[in-house]
């Protein structure tokens, strides 16, 4: 069961910027301010995110003029998203990125914080051109061929994206880029050299607690798809025990529960983690399985929540048509599906959007039109069992029996092509 990602785009990693944000200034302007002016002395990097963020509010006070102190707390912010799932934190980082940029229009840190907060809420054109701004503001930099690479990813430019990812790997090999790298190669069919680049992610280390977890929770994902459970389970478990309480290890690790046939663990863990954190990707696993396990009242009720997640992400500034289109194709309306599908491709042509299309197609009836979008999802090789079954339930056979052999394919999938 693939997780569908509302809060980020799939690769997208929050921007610890750090250093980046006080040396970027590769064809900034020169302020007028104190020349000994500088930040005061932040939380070393074993700090929480709230005390980071307390921190970097208690610098924007007292030295407003310093662009700096903004850009480090909208990054601050965007972890802190990673981290709850409280969208109302991108709204706070877009304000003092605002506040940032009225200072020093040019400042290439801010201006690539901006693009990936851009990215958080899916807007992914917007990302791309803050990208391409720093990236020519600062070559010298690294930080925004991340930005890049996620933008190309998502605007389904594939052949750029490539290369701007060797250039990523090249220039800085660590976390954020090996994590990119397992993505890209998910996305055209090499789970095992996935997996490999995931291992090396973990190897490089990262800034945060968070962001190792989340590695954890991909491998534990790779491994699903891969088929090997044992894996799946213990690279969650560690993702949990890198980060305590963390919901992502936890739906991950109740995904192992579904494969393995023990539905009742996987609802109760999920009714925990949808407590901590009411996402729609988190209400969704817990609705399909409630289903699956013939809970049919307590499923309808639970995926009742998902309207208002969609809601307040809205209010948040992020963009969810793929995601709500293949939702209202499997418990809404097909109508609405296909109009909402046709939204996301026209803003991002990716193989997601494509896979959203013609699922939303096939629901309302044109199998016809659905299985052509659906082969235009995997083109790339794609062994995601959701893709897969889709093309299989608008007519094609071979990937019906590659998606059955999936244990990662979800329970409801699962029922349609047994049928």
């Amino acid at each position: 069961m693939a997780p569908r990602v509302l809060i980020t785009a799939a690769a997208t990693f929050a921007l610890a910027l750090g250093a980046f944000a006080l040396l970027a200034r590769g064809g900034g302007s020169h302020r007028a301010q104190p020349a000994q002016a500088a930040l005061p002395s932040l939380p070393p990097p074993s700090a929480s995110t709230d005390q980071r963020i307390a921190a970097l509010q208690r610098t924007v006070r007292l030295q407003p003029r310093i662009d700096d102190g903004y850009t480090l707390l909208a990054a601050a912010y965007a972890q802190k998203v990673r981290e709850t799932g409280d969208a109302s934190f991108y709204n706070r980082a877009a304000g003092v990125l605002h506040q940032a940029l009225e200072l020093d229009p040019r400042n290439a840190a801010a201006i690539t914080q901006r693009g990936a907060l851009e990215l958080s809420r899916h807007d992914f054109r917007g990302g791309l051109r803050d990208a391409l701004t720093a990236r020519q503001l600062a070559p010298q930099v690294d930080k925004p061929y991340g930005v890049l690479v996620d933008a190309l990813v998502e605007l389904g430019r594939y052949g750029e994206a490539e290369r701007a990812l060797q250039q990523m790997v090249d220039r800085r090999p660590d976390l954020a880029a090996y994590a990119r790298v397992s993505y890209f190669r998910e996305l055209h069919g090499d789970l095992d050299g996935a997996r490999s680049a995931l291992v090396r992610a973990l190897s490089a280390g990262g800034a945060a607690a968070e962001n190792v977890a989340y590695v954890d929770t991909l491998l534990s994902h790779v491994d699903l798809l891969r088929g090997r459970l044992r894996p799946a389970a213990r690279e969650a478990r560690e993702a949990l025990a890198r980060f305590p309480g963390y919901p992502a290890a936890g739906a991950a690790l109740a995904r192992v529960q579904v494969a393995r046939g023990d539905l009742r663990g996987a609802i109760a863990r999920m009714r925990s983690v949808v407590a901590q954190l009411p996402l729609p990707e988190h209400v969704i696993l817990l609705g399909e399985t409630q289903q699956g396990a013939g809970h049919v009242r307590a499923a309808r009720r639970t995926l009742a929540l998902v309207g208002a997640e969609r809601r307040l992400l809205a209010s948040a500034g992020v963009n969810t048509d793929v995601e709500l289109a293949i939702f209202e194709a499997d418990h809404g309306s097909p109508r609405a599906a296909v109009r909402l599908a046709r939204a996301a491709w026209a803003a991002a042509p990716s193989v997601r959007s494509a896979d959203a299309l013609g699922w939303a197609l096939t629901r309302s009836g044109r199998r016809a039109e659905g299985l052509r979008w659906a082969h235009r999802a995997l083109a790339l090789g794609s062994k995601d069992p959701a893709f897969l079954a889709h093309a299989a339930l608008a007519g094609d056979r071979a990937a019906g029996a590659a998606a059955l052999r999936s244990p990662a394919l979800s329970p409801l999938l699962r029922r349609e092509l047994e049928r």
